[in-house]
C-alpha cells in the first residue's frame, strides 16, 4: 500500500510518502497560494507517487475536530481523490518536527517543518495500523 500524508496548513502543506510501514519520507512542501492551486498541487503529488491512501493530520478529540474534519473533507473533494482517506491526530507533530531539525534550520519557513510533521503523522498512523 502506498500512502501520502498531509499536514494541511493555511500557508504551507507538508507532505510525506510511504510504500512500506517502516520507511516514511518527507516530500517537498506545497506553498499554498489559494485553495484551488493547493488542491491541484496535492492531486499531482498523489498521482506522481501512485498513492492509494491519504492520511491527513487533524487535532483529534478537541473542540475543533468536527470543523477540521469538515474543512479537510472539503479540501479533499477539491483534490478529487478516490482512494481511502484516514485522519490521524496531529497533536504535537510540528513541535516534534522542529525538535528533529537542528540550529538555524528550524527557523526557515520553507515547508520542511511541515513535511517532517507530515512524516511524523504518517509514522504514527502506520505504527497503529501495524499493531492492531
Amino acid at each position: 500500500m502506498r500512502y501520502i500524508a498531509i499536514d494541511l496548513g493555511l500557508k504551507r502543506i507538508g507532505l510525506a510518502y510511504a510504500a512500506h510501514k517502516d520507511i516514511v519520507t518527507p516530500l517537498p512542501a506545497i506553498i499554498r497560494k489559494n485553495r484551488n492551486q493547493a488542491a491541484s498541487a496535492v492531486k499531482e503529488v498523489i498521482q506522481e507517487w501512485n498513492a492509494e491512501c491519504v492520511v491527513v493530520g487533524i487535532p483529534l478529540g478537541g473542540s475543533s475536530e468536527e470543523e477540521m474534519r469538515r474543512r479537510v473533507t472539503h479540501f479533499m473533494n477539491l483534490v478529487d481523490f478516490e482512494g481511502s482517506i484516514y485522519f490521524e491526530d496531529e497533536a504535537g507533530s510540528s513541535i516534534e518536527a522542529e525538535a528533529l531539525m537542528k540550529g538555524q534550520m528550524r527557523q526557515i519557513r520553507d515547508g520542511r517543518v511541515d513535511s517532517i510533521a507530515a512524516m511524523i503523522i504518517l509514522q504514527r498512523f502506520l505504527f497503529k495500523k501495524s499493531n492492531k
